[in-house]
């Protein structure tokens, strides 16, 4: 009886990750949108040194640094990926689920601009923003 309670647990927290919420919803306090529609939405990310996200999925995004920053990103299999980031860089990643934690001495800062899933069908996003 034991095991089945001890392989319940394992199965469940194994499927978190695949389950993890909005960064937005999770981590409220570091993530607020600036801009959303029918094709993308637009975050503003900032935390301090220390702090760590709750577990969260992002749709593909391609992230701009406005400051200088280094953090950890812990993927569901264990994989931790660390990035360091220059004012200015731009980064493309596809969907993913993580918990991101600052592992430097300065704060965070960036926006991330998700795509929306729904976008390449969604006739409002064909020709977005062309003259």
């Amino acid at each position: 009886m034991q095991f089945k309670w001890i392989v319940a647990l394992v199965t469940a927290l194994v499927a978190l990750p695949a389950h993890a919420q909005d960064a937005v919803v999770t981590d409220g306090d570091k993530y607020k949108v600036l801009l959303e529609n029918a094709c993308v939405r637009v975050l503003d990310y900032q935390d301090t040194p220390g702090q760590m996200t709750h577990p969260h999925h992002h749709p593909s995004f391609v992230l701009y640094a406005l400051a200088p920053f280094e953090r950890d990103i812990h993927l569901p299999d264990g994989k931790v990926i660390h990035r360091s980031f220059k004012q200015g860089d731009v980064l493309w990643s596809p969907a993913q689920t993580h918990t991101g934690e600052n592992t430097g001495k300065t704060p965070s800062h960036a926006l991330l601009v998700e795509n929306k899933p729904s976008a390449a069908s969604d006739p409002a996003c064909k020709d977005a923003g062309a003259p």
